[in-house]
């Protein structure tokens, strides 16, 4: 699943590690969910969602679906 955490952290610039730490995770699973290779758990995407101050779907993108 695609997200814009990389581009909206890079504007705030904030490393991986203080994302990490402002939603409770690890910096490495920042990575991971930054390049698409592990999608978050619920609570997780809700904390970075209200963090960044945008609705899930606003923050991941769901790469499947049609486009119109």
């Amino acid at each position: 699943m695609k997200n814009r955490i990389k581009d909206l952290r890079a504007e705030r610039a904030w490393t991986q590690a203080d994302l990490a730490q402002r939603v409770s995770v690890s910096r490495q699973t920042i990575n991971a969910i930054e390049t698409g290779k592990f999608d978050p758990s619920l609570p997780v995407a809700f904390r970075l969602a209200k963090l960044f101050n945008l609705k899930i779907e606003e923050l991941f993108l769901d790469d499947e679906a049609p486009r119109v």
